[in-house]
């Protein structure tokens, strides 16, 4: 009796099984139908930062529905190899060949500088540029000693020249981590960045096309420019008159007093 109703539970169960198995296999054939055989793409294991280096620690491979692969979805870790992403992409998201990139044009200093904008160097020092305290991202005065008569003391001035200038980089030092170029080692690829420079000779700021070419001239006039140094919030624009000897000696100071009896004297003398 015992032996019957083993064999009874074991033939319900078996049929139960298969019919278990019968439905979830008309599922899966209903799930592909709808959404397509399952297919291996790339995604991010953790939030990935725009021109941060790819590998294999910061992505992996997942199976989803045909009907959920994004066009131009990676589908093998080896697609990556020495790849930046272009964009920020978020854990989870699947790796598309949009959004990651080569080191080269997009990710150099062009990418910092904004439309309508130009980067030009100028060559600095410890007392033209703040002690060289001045780092990428902050805002600067350009203030030029201009002597357009050999030397003559007395029509040599000095002028703000450009006010609120973004600086892009303090010699190869830039204002986010771009690359700079990514070496293979035995390790994986490891980057260097234009960021890992400290010494500098040379600021980039970014200018408009007509200032680029008063730096230009102010350059040819000896290269008698300062950097003054401004909070990153203050954007007001003042209006500086040009600084003259007689300004900051005074008109009662000896040498104003006598050159302007000098020109007294032409005056007369014309007369």
């Amino acid at each position: 009796m015992n032996r019957r109703a083993f064999t009874l539970s074991l033939v319900i169960a078996g049929i139960a099984m298969f019919m278990v198995y019968s439905y979830i296999k008309g599922k899966e054939a209903e799930y592909v139908k709808s959404y397509g055989q399952s297919v291996a793409v790339v995604v991010a294991q953790a939030d990935v930062k725009e021109l941060e280096l790819l590998d294999d620690r910061k992505v992996m491979v997942v199976n989803v529905p045909e009907k959920f692969v994004q066009p131009g979805a990676l589908r093998n870790i080896s697609e990556i190899d020495n790849m930046y992403a272009a964009v920020p992409i978020l854990k989870g998201e699947q790796i598309t060949k949009t959004r990651v990139t080569h080191p080269g044009g997009r990710t150099g200093l062009a990418s910092q500088v904004a439309v309508g904008k130009r980067a030009i160097s100028i060559r600095v020092s410890d007392e033209t540029a703040v002690a060289k305290l001045i780092k990428p991202g902050d805002r600067v005065d350009l203030v030029a000693l201009i002597d357009y008569a050999g030397g003559k003391k007395d029509m040599i001035k000095v002028k703000t020249v450009l006010q609120d200038v973004l600086v892009l980089s303090t010699g190869l030092k830039v204002t986010n981590a771009i690359p700079l170029i990514a070496e293979k080692t035995d390790a994986g690829y490891q980057t260097r960045n234009l960021n890992s420079y400290t010494g500098f000779s040379t600021i980039t700021l970014e200018l408009t096309p007509f200032e680029v070419q008063k730096v230009i001239f102010l350059d040819s006039l000896g290269g008698n420019v300062r950097l003054s140094l401004r909070n990153n919030d203050d954007k007001t624009i003042e209006r500086i008159s040009v600084t003259k000897i007689f300004d900051v000696l005074g008109e009662d100071a000896p040498e104003a007093k006598s050159y302007f009896a000098e020109q007294n004297a032409r005056t007369q003398g014309r007369r």
